[in-house]
């Protein structure tokens, strides 16, 4: 039990020791870690954490959601992002009784064809983007109600004639009731480095420290759940640069300043569902710093706000989500999953 208790303390320091290495958008590299590829976890918001029951989804968002249930899962994932830009998800699962439950995943984008142009514009041809990251998940159980969980991923990332090969890393811990009920997980997720450059400049991965929880209702169809992310840095306010032919100088977001309870939303992602059977969903969630950086003024619209659903034929469940991101459009997020042991 003393090492147990050990092994969490140990886990809470490293989580603290990289509290220097807190990134907003723009300020590192390999930024596609952070996309949802998952339906389930679109419609709750884009970021669930704390949430444990047998979806292997989850697993991408904390490694510490691996767990004996998901033996022999497999899921695929695929998102027609914007304009051309494709990416998704697929993993399996696998339990080793006495050893604990492994997984892999390659999480991939493809950010389709370009038109290669010479300094006078002269058409040369076309070139391709993409980036890669394979997921290798090993988790195990510390209590009855604890489970610790290590994600280790290669990335390989190709534009045009520049690469760069990284290695990243997730360090989860969840917690769970015997009910399940209630869950509780945090996540150091993207820690690691650049192994090779684009142009030999080193670039930070996105690291990100993140809590959440989910709370089941007893005696009704209902799930609640909320994730705080960005905590590695409080201020989330951003600096937006003038054009180039403006008067002034580079100045932050509502002239430097948003509001305490502004800001502290920022972090938070809330999500619900509705689950009137055991084959069948309806999710729904609210991500306010997508809301406040995305929308526009004069007609915030549904900016922020996310929805999906799932449902289980025969033996694959299927699964839609939707995230508003702008007026422009929506993301639309398409998942199927089976365990092959009902084979």
């Amino acid at each position: 039990m003393k090492e147990k208790l050990r092994l969490v303390i140990i886990l809470i320091c490293i989580c603290n020791s990289f509290s220097t290495l807190a990134q907003l958008g723009g300020e590192s590299t390999y930024d596609f870690l952070n996309l949802t590829n998952s339906a389930r976890v679109a419609a709750l918001g884009g970021n669930q954490v704390g949430l444990r029951d047998g979806d292997l989804n989850l697993v991408f968002h904390n490694p510490a959601a691996l767990n004996d249930t998901l033996d022999n899962q497999l899921t695929l994932n695929f998102v027609p992002y914007m304009v051309d830009v494709k990416y998704g998800y697929a993993g399996y699962a696998r339990h080793f009784k006495g050893v604990g439950t492994f997984s892999a995943g390659i999480h991939s984008i493809n950010y389709g064809t370009f038109d290669r142009a010479d300094e006078s514009g002269v058409i040369t041809g076309t070139f391709s983007a993409a980036e890669y990251a394979i997921n290798f998940t090993y988790s195990r159980p510390l209590t009855p109600r604890w489970t610790a969980g290590i994600a280790v991923k290669p990335v390989i990332s190709n534009f045009e004639s520049y690469n760069s090969f990284g290695l990243a890393a997730d360090i989860g811990l969840m917690y769970s009731t015997p009910s399940r009920l209630f869950s509780a997980g945090m996540t150091l997720k993207n820690f690691g480095s650049q192994l090779s450059t684009y142009n030999e400049t080193y670039e930070p991965l996105p690291t990100d420290l993140q809590m959440g929880m989910a709370y089941k209702l007893a005696h009704a169809p209902f799930r609640f759940s909320v994730t705080a992310q960005h905590l590695l840095k409080w201020d989330l306010s951003y600096k937006i640069p003038e054009a180039e032919n403006g008067s002034a100088n580079n100045t932050t977001e509502d002239d430097g300043s948003i509001g305490f309870v502004d800001n502290m939303a920022r972090h938070m992602v809330f999500g619900v569902e509705f689950m009137p059977a055991k084959n069948f969903y309806v999710a729904a969630g609210y991500n306010h710093r997508r809301r406040q950086e995305l929308k526009i003024e004069e007609k915030a619209s549904t900016v922020g706000f996310s929805w999906g659903f799932g449902f289980r034929i025969y033996k694959f469940h299927f699964a839609y989500g939707s995230a508003r991101y702008h007026l422009a459009g929506s993301s639309n997020h398409f998942s199927i999953s089976t365990n092959l042991s009902a084979f």
